[in-house]
């Protein structure tokens, strides 16, 4: 895979576990409030990260770590993925997964073979709607019609997963939030997360104010009333 960065211990990425992060390039999103911009859009200022540094890394901390992380950009756009998760798992090593959803059959593939635990999918918008589109960056119906498939996918499987928002202010509304959640039948878990303004792709959000802590528990509270298992993070 074309790996671009890499947390070789981290406590923050999937709840309760110790994992190794790694970072792909390419998304086939533009969400203008997206954090990891610069591994999408100028990967080239990082250098790339052999696959056997990440694996001698897991085998001399496999009593210490527990699995891997494996975010973005997108992973779903490598084409190796699937080999890649293959191995970690020969290792022994639990799998989380990030994904924006809107590549469904690759999902249901690793979730078939067992090949990842854990999954996080981004819900940008309510996904019955324009804003979507709007906030994703994407002007393609069949992603759209991708990232349904995904949710659908994740609902009646079996795998641990959370769907997650991260909530701009000037963007997501409460009502916005009720649309989301409801459209999400039988959700295990559902995550918002505090925007980072500093770190926004577009310069005109990085004018705006984070939430307070005190905003953020309103807004889980809202959420709360579909989707009992819900939380926020961020600092």
């Amino acid at each position: 895979m074309e790996i671009r960065g890499f947390i070789p211990t981290s406590m923050v990425d999937w709840d309760g576990k110790v994992v190794s992060t790694v970072f792909t390039s390419k998304c086939n999103f533009e969400c203008n409030f997206c954090h990891n911009h610069e591994l999408i859009y100028n990967p080239e200022k990082f250098d790339v990260i052999p696959e056997e540094k990440i694996f001698n890394h897991l085998k001399e901390n496999a009593d210490f770590v527990d699995g891997v992380c494996i975010t973005g950009g997108e992973p779903t756009l490598q084409s190796d993925l699937y080999g890649f998760c293959e191995r970690l798992k020969s290792m022994g090593m639990l799998v989380k997964l990030d994904t924006n959803g809107s590549n469904p059959l690759l999902l249901k593939k690793l979730i078939q073979k067992k090949l990842i635990d854990y999954v996080a999918m981004d819900i940008k918008a309510p996904v019955n709607s324009k804003k979507y589109e709007r906030v994703s960056g994407v002007r393609s119906s069949y992603l759209i019609d991708n990232v349904r498939e995904s949710i659908q996918t994740l609902l009646k499987s079996d795998i641990e997963y959370e769907f997650r928002t991260t909530v701009v202010p000037s963007i997501h509304t409460k009502e916005d939030l009720k649309e989301m959640v409801r459209a999400l039948n039988g959700c295990k878990k559902y995550v918002l997360q505090k925007f980072q303004p500093e770190h926004a792709y577009k310069d005109e959000l990085r004018k705006e104010k984070s939430q307070t802590d005190d905003e953020m528990e309103e807004l889980v509270k809202v959420i709360k009333k579909y989707v009992p298992n819900s939380k926020w993070r961020g600092k």
